[in-house]
């Protein structure tokens, strides 16, 4: 016998055939044409058929049919693995840190001093970051890891309200412990997700000295404090795409092989990604082994109103990178870089099936007037070529995970943001990921990750000492603390009972109420 799907009986000339318990047995296709059964089976689809039936008054027709990934799960789960949730190795490519007071002290040049951004308090006694003449005042951006689920949507506005881990990498180390993460590849706060926030600079030279030196504190002292714990991600100047082109050359030198890039240039008023402008940049990538990293800056049109609640919102984010998928697949980028490689970082895998199929649906459909040429192949092959996919909890994702590219598809845990399931995260992914064969689990975890981003950490920890058993059995003798962080304060998602809405949030991100109360 083999494991069963259970599927309404079938009718014969209106009437109910009634209902059958149907013992399967391995037969070839020669045999199972000579079998006994109804004629309604879909013998064609099935390499099992049924070889005999006995009628069961309260039992619905039970037939196996021979998914090629339910089998193949089915059979690991048959011959058993010994892998335990402790087992597993985690490595995450998408967590973010919020930038400490002390990240330029080391890295200014003497020809900028004093006019690189400084963090200060503000006339609310708020903490904020003063480039030139603005204030940045969303410094944290949710980094609202350790908080009650009642507060995870509050915002906040010092940094003795957030989690010492956020800023504090040996603090991060701990954090990570306790959740089972051995490696962890972070994206920036205050200069913007892709360094959005340096484009508005009026002197260039200057805002191409803070990338270079924020790169260097990223690399040299976030990273290189324990370079087997955090894979070095680097902005670069986006203003000028040959300094851009130099400056991955100059991280790639450092040990960096991953940038993060805006999913959308022209949002902030760049050339768009069909552009030549760029191209200096994809050929130093390209060239040198960098992963361009296209994490979710401005999901706005995921809401379709000012009223739409932010449940809406928070649901759509992440598949705001479908529309980004599509136009990098349908850009000259994949094919005239053969060796370039994107990631769509945050965006989950789940829907990652549908834009392919649709991909190739519009290529069959509209190829012959949109005037495509991808050379003999489908877009679905392209996008498998050239994009990794990474998500925190998608059980859809995983069933489809062999259409999506089982080699593409890697973990994140969005630490500290409000997505991020600290200190459970192993618990929540083992639930997907338990009854999937080992060599899967251990692509989608750790080398996957490892592969992609150039990165090797048991060069400086051993396999056995990586491990989520391993990680919190240290946290545990070290006796981090993971209680919650109850009443730290912040900006409100909103001043009314009722649904949050984006109207609320939107002034929620302004700080507009603390500024009016002043």
């Amino acid at each position: 016998m083999v494991s069963l799907d259970i599927l309404p009986g079938p009718t014969d000339s209106g009437r109910p055939a009634g209902h059958f318990l149907m013992l399967i047995c391995d037969v070839s296709q020669e045999q199972a044409g000579h079998a006994r059964c109804p004629p309604f089976l879909p013998r064609q689809r099935a390499s099992k058929i049924c070889v005999a039936k006995v009628p069961m008054q309260s039992l619905p027709l039970l037939i196996y049919r021979n998914y090629k990934n339910r089998d193949r799960d089915r059979g690991e789960m048959r011959k058993g693995h010994h892998m335990k949730m402790e087992d597993m190795i985690l490595v995450s490519v998408d967590d973010h840190f919020v930038e400490p007071p002390t990240i330029f002290d080391n890295h200014t040049p003497a020809k900028f001093k004093g006019r690189f951004p400084q963090m200060i308090k503000t006339e609310e006694g708020a903490d904020a970051w003063k480039i030139e003449d603005r204030i940045i005042r969303s410094f944290g951006l949710n980094a609202v890891v350790g908080r009650r689920p009642e507060e995870l949507g509050m915002e906040p506005t010092a940094l003795d309200q957030l989690r010492k881990g956020c800023y504090d990498v040996h603090a991060r180390v701990d954090d990570m412990d306790v959740n089972g993460i051995l490696g962890s590849l972070n994206f920036p706060s205050f200069v913007g997700m892709a360094g959005q926030n340096l484009e508005q600079m009026a002197d260039k030279e200057l805002a191409t000295a803070i990338v270079r030196a924020w790169n260097d504190w990223h690399i040299d002292e976030w990273c290189g404090a324990y370079p087997e714990r955090f894979i070095p991600c680097c902005i670069v100047p986006t203003w000028n795409p040959f300094e851009a082109a130099e400056e991955i050359r100059r991280c790639v030198a450092k040990g960096c092989h991953a940038v993060s890039f805006p999913p959308n240039p022209t949002l902030t008023g760049l050339p768009s990604l069909h552009s030549e402008y760029w191209h200096p940049l994809w050929k130093a990538c390209a060239e040198n082994n960098v992963v361009i990293c296209l994490h979710i800056s401005d999901a706005s049109a995921a809401a379709p109103s000012e009223d739409t609640p932010i449940d809406a919102y928070i649901t759509n984010m992440q598949v705001s990178l479908y529309v980004t998928a599509s136009d990098l697949t349908y850009s000259h980028i994949l094919r005239q870089f053969p060796d370039i490689r994107f990631a769509l970082s945050e965006g989950s895998i789940g829907w990652v099936p549908h834009c392919m199929e649709r991909m190739d649906m519009v290529r069959q459909q509209h190829g012959a007037w949109t005037r495509q040429d991808f050379g003999g192949k489908l877009p679905s092959e392209v996008f498998k070529e050239h994009v990794y996919t990474c998500f925190i909890s998608d059980r859809t994702g995983i069933k489809l995970r062999h259409d999506i590219g089982i080699d593409n598809i890697t973990y994140e845990s969005d630490y500290p943001h409000a997505d991020c399931l600290w200190p459970h995260a192993p618990e929540q992914l083992w639930k997907e990921l338990g009854m999937i064969p080992e060599e899967e689990i251990n692509k989608i975890t750790h080398l996957n990750a490892m592969r992609q981003y150039s990165w090797n950490p048991f060069d400086k920890i051993k396999r056995e000492d990586a491990t989520v058993g391993a990680l919190r059995a240290r946290a545990k003798a070290k006796g981090v603390d993971v209680s919650y962080m109850a009443g730290k304060g912040g900006e409100p998602p909103s001043v009314d009972l009722g649904p949050v809405r984006m109207k609320d949030v939107r002034e929620q991100l302004a700080f507009s109420r603390k500024k009016e109360a002043v």
